[in-house]
């Protein structure tokens, strides 16, 4: 038995280029970043970060998804496996190249956010919540202080 199965989260490095055939099929790629952070080991010793570029290939309709909603600097959750396939290039000599072909992908980056940028801004209904939230509550007279339930931000299971 064996198993090929990758797990990566990542920043999407470039605008991902997609073909489309005749046959009606798709075919995405595009580079994925993923960093290990640096860190000072206990006797002062520094590591730096250091980041892995990864070739993405989704296909079907996964490439389709890619096409129209995955831009640089997204942040992915990509599920696939790992290929590795040869070429002959320009000058006779024999490259490889390792490729996740991609099973299985979620979109981390907020909705609406700005790509590439570093926190996302919130929306004017978020941005006018917690005010909304503060009114009952300066209201509300001792007596009839009652705890707040219907927080539609709060949707944990617990």
């Amino acid at each position: 038995m064996s198993v090929n199965k990758v797990i990566l989260i990542g920043n999407v490095g470039q605008d991902p280029r997609v073909k489309y055939f005749d046959t009606g099929s798709a075919v995405a790629t595009f580079p994925l970043a993923t960093t290990d952070r640096g860190y000072t080991l206990a006797n002062g010793t520094q590591i730096p970060e250091r980041t892995e570029w990864h070739n993405i290939v989704a296909s079907n309709r996964l490439a389709e998804i890619v096409d129209k909603y995955v831009h640089k600097g997204d942040k992915l959750y990509l599920e696939g496996k790992i290929r590795t396939r040869s070429y002959t290039d320009q000058s006779g000599a024999m490259r490889y190249i390792t490729e996740i072909f991609v099973d299985n992908m979620e979109m981390l980056s907020p909705k609406g956010a700005n790509t590439g940028a570093g926190a996302p801004q919130p929306s004017a209904t978020q941005a006018q919540q917690p005010q909304q939230m503060q009114q009952p509550q300066q209201q509300v007279q001792p007596s009839q202080a009652q705890p707040i339930q219907d927080n539609p931000a709060d949707d944990l299971p617990f």
